[in-house]
């Protein structure tokens, strides 16, 4: 993002307070997806409705953090989104229970 605003997190948004804007900031859904079988989730940091194909994948293995980070790069080296292997002790409770499941809950 460019600009001044500053960047903060509120419940599954990001959101960026403009400068010279008052105190509304602007929101900007973020689709995150969770699978409790896998313990894995995904935070897609594209427009929802345009479907961006990842073209490179750069692992992380933070020493000390146990789990994987992986980021996704489009064809113009942007980032398209985060995978978070370990997520239940990676990631904030309240962003796993807001996230779209993707296991079979009711299997």
């Amino acid at each position: 993002m460019t600009g001044s605003g500053k960047i903060f997190a509120v419940k599954d948004r990001l959101c960026r307070r403009q400068p010279h804007q008052g105190s509304v900031p602007a929101m900007a859904d973020v689709r995150v997806t969770y699978d409790e079988t896998a313990n894995a989730a995904y935070v897609y940091l594209t427009d929802p409705q345009v479907r961006t194909k990842s073209s490179r994948m750069y692992p992380c293995d933070p020493a000390g953090v146990d789990g994987m980070i992986n980021l996704d790069f489009d064809e113009q080296g942007r980032l398209i989104g985060i995978e978070v292997l370990a997520a239940s002790s990676k990631l904030p409770e309240y962003l796993l229970e807001s996230a779209e499941r993707l296991d079979a809950e009711d299997a």
